[in-house]
Formats: C-alpha cells, structure tokens, sequence
C-alpha cells in the first residue's frame, strides 16, 4: 500500500530549510504531496501576505525533485485538507511539537488514523530572517543618507 504524504508551508523565499523539510518528509513517505499556503491564509495566519505570489511559489514547489505534487492550501482546516487528499502522515516543523495547537493537530489526525510526523526546524535559515534582510536593505537604499558609491578601476 502506498504511503502518501503531506508537507505544508509557505514556502515564501524558498531556502535550504524549506528542501530539507522536502527531502525529509519524502524519505518517509511514497507520494509527497506538498500544500503551498495561499497568500490570503498567509495574511490570516502571519499577517503579511508572501513576497513571492502563490502561482510562483506553487511552480517553485512542483519543480523540487522531492515533491510528487503541489497544491494550494486554501483552508485552515487541516482536517478539511485531509478530507480531499487523504494522505497518511503529516509532516511539520517540530516548533509546533508539545505546543497547544500541536497537541490539538494530532489529536484530530489520531482520529482519522493520520501520524504526525515532526523534523528539526531549521533555525539558522528563515524566510522571516530573509525578510527582514531584504527590508533592511530596501529601507537602506530609500534613505535621504547619502550611498556609498563604487568605482571600477
């Protein structure tokens, strides 16, 4: 019997924690599905919407070797996400370990015979850091200080 898989996230500014997620889950499962965030439940449930837009992120996501299939995750239901895919086990970062809504997702997949499966979240690369970077660089180069100029000799 085929084991099917499913690993949700944003996925906004795609990094190496993002694949390893990825290449994780899918050395635990035969068909990796993965559900990109939609940019208004990013909004709802982060509040700010992605940098990259959900149809760049979703093409993004179905082109890493790991993923079987990309969808976009619309509902924030993840028992609703259950009912039209099915998968077996779920995969998260292992933040949400031993936390409230941890507890809580486990418990509603035990009930429908999903195991949770959680995998170290990467601390040193994340695409909060990265947006942080980029709006302190954008927010550096829009200032009225003057900007170091560069020569080429």
């Amino acid at each position: 019997m085929q084991r099917i898989g499913y690993a949700a996230g944003a996925f906004d500014l795609f990094h190496i924690g993002h694949l390893n997620i990825l290449r994780m889950a899918k050395s635990h499962c035969d068909f990796l599905i993965a559900g990109v965030v939609s940019d208004e439940l990013c909004q709802l449930r982060k509040g700010r919407r992605p940098i990259v837009p959900l149809v760049e992120r979703l093409e993004i996501v179905s082109e890493v070797g790991y993923v079987d299939k990309a969808v976009a995750e619309t509902v924030p239901d993840k028992l609703e996400t259950w009912k039209a895919l099915k998968f077996d086990v779920f995969f998260k970062g292992d933040d949400w370990r031993g936390t409230p809504k941890g507890i809580r997702l486990e418990k509603v997949f035990a009930a429908v015979g999903v195991e949770v499966v959680y995998f170290p979240y990467t601390i040193h690369t994340s695409s909060s850091a990265l947006r942080r970077a980029l709006e302190s660089l954008n927010s550096a180069s829009t200032s009225d200080e003057p900007q170091m100029k560069y020569i080429d000799f």
